[in-house]
């Protein structure tokens, strides 16, 4: 299935895409697009309502963030080996980790927004993991059961807050804007490889990114397991697993970084497609 969310900010209702490609309001049946609808439990019960059932949207309009009230935005630096070569950066031994304001949330395309005294703002196609069930302590081979599905995500990042205004990643991943997620929630019976998954990335209509899931460090059943030995992961909780190569910072001999009145587009294999203009800071 896809789940995902239409209506303007704050008042989004739930939905799923039908197999011709029409949105199928699900308000009838959950609250919202929470942990609670994500769970093995939930998603079963959604996947047993026959979606010609459901009403029709025939002109959702905005699309909002595919999942509300997230818990937990979980991020994994470098872990494509192309990507890290292209920093600079040595492949790491174990994931490192930090986290994403759940403030920078938007829906997939809604505008990026420019941070005040920006010079660095730039852009990272990335294929997010979804948590179902509660996942403690999990091994790598029973991780996946703890993943309701997966979504595209893109990273913004602010490079110069990031890595020279002092202490770890999160100032520079967490600006208002900076964590567009959707168009939806793919849950995992529809995604057979994650491990090979076409992603691209372009702006202004300049291919930046072409890369591959295949070329991932640390997979997903590994990242789950691994971060579930240093917390409790959570229905609803997303991880973005990292970028491939081709990101500004990385562009030689001069790095190219994004400024108001540029257009991102972005997809993943599976996972659908996202557009945003950026603007300045108001």
């Amino acid at each position: 299935m896809k789940l995902l969310r239409y209506g303007q900010p704050g008042a989004e209702k739930p939905a799923l895409l039908d197999a011709d490609g029409n949105v199928r309001d699900l308000s009838g049946h959950v609250g919202d697009i929470t942990g609670a609808a994500l769970t093995n439990e939930g998603i079963a019960a959604i996947a047993a309502i026959d979606p010609k059932s459901l009403p029709l949207v025939e002109n959702p309009g905005r699309l909002g963030p595919c999942v509300s009230r997230v818990g937990k935005f979980i991020c994994v630096g470098l872990n494509y080996a192309d990507h890290a070569a292209e920093t600079g950066a040595k492949i790491p031994e174990e994931p490192i980790l930090f986290m994403k304001a759940t403030s920078a949330i938007t829906g997939p395309n809604d505008n990026v927004i420019i941070p005040r005294n920006s010079k660095k703002t730039d852009w990272e196609v990335e294929l997010g993991v979804v948590i179902g069930d509660e996942a403690r302590y999990v091994t790598e081979a029973d991780a996946m059961n703890h993943v309701a599905g997966y979504c595209l995500i893109n990273d913004v990042s602010e490079r110069a807050f990031q890595s020279e205004r002092g202490g770890q990643w999160t100032k520079g991943k967490s600006a208002d804007s900076f964590g567009p997620i959707g168009p939806w929630v793919v849950t995992r019976d529809e995604i057979a490889d994650p491990q090979n998954l076409k992603m691209w990335l372009t702006v202004d209509g300049v291919s930046r990114q072409n890369g591959s899931s295949k070329t991932m460090i640390f997979t997903v059943p590994f990242l789950v397991h691994y971060i579930s030995q240093f917390m409790s992961l959570q229905p609803g909780d997303i991880i973005s697993t990292g970028t491939p190569p081709g990101v500004g910072l990385g562009i030689k001999p001069d790095p190219i970084f994004l400024h108001a009145g540029q257009t991102i587009k972005l997809g993943i294999e599976g996972l659908g497609e996202q557009q945003q203009l950026t603007v300045d800071a108001a």
